[in-house]
C-alpha cells in the first residue's frame, strides 16, 4: 500500500488510538517520524516511543499518555502543511497554537524542531503539524 502523506498517516493513527483509548499505536518507521515522536516525548505528549526493526521498514511503537482521570494528554492534532499545499513560515511569523498551549512541529534546515526552538535559533521552515 502506498502512502501519499506519511506524517498525516502517523497523526491519524495517534488520533485513532487516543479515541479508542489504546495504550500503544504502531507506525511505520522513517527518520522524519522518529524525529516527530522524539519531539512528542520531549514535550510530554506521549509516554515513550520504541523503534523496532524487522526485515522491512521497521516500526515505531508509540506509548500514548493519559492523565490520572483517563483523559488523553493530546487534546488535538492537525496536519498544517499538506503535500498539495505546503505552508512555510519565517521564524517571526510562525503562529502560536492555542495561544501558546500547544506546539507546531517545524521542519527547518537545522532539522525537525518545535516552533519555540525555531524562534530561538531564528530559523523558519515548513510547518508540519500542530499539537495541543
Amino acid at each position: 500500500m502506498s502512502i501519499s502523506d506519511p506524517v498525516a498517516d502517523m497523526l491519524t493513527k495517534i488520533r485513532n488510538g487516543i479515541m479508542a483509548s489504546h495504550d500503544t499505536v504502531d507506525v511505520p518507521s522513517s527518520r522524519l517520524r522518529i524525529n516527530i515522536a522524539k519531539i512528542l516525548k520531549s514535550e510530554g505528549f506521549i509516554k515513550n516511543y520504541k523503534v523496532t526493526s524487522d526485515k522491512g521498514q521497521g516500526l515505531i511503537k508509540i506509548f500514548l499518555k493519559y492523565d490520572e482521570h483517563g483523559e488523553p494528554v493530546i487534546a488535538g492534532l492537525r496536519r498544517v502543511s499538506k503535500p498539495s499545499c505546503r505552508i512555510y513560515a519565517k521564524n517571526d511569523k510562525i503562529p502560536l497554537v492555542q495561544n501558546g498551549y500547544g506546539i507546531n512541529i517545524v521542519s527547518t534546515s537545522k532539522g525537525v524542531m518545535t516552533d519555540r526552538q525555531a524562534r530561538k535559533l531564528k530559523v523558519g521552515g515548513e510547518i508540519l503539524c500542530a499539537i495541543w
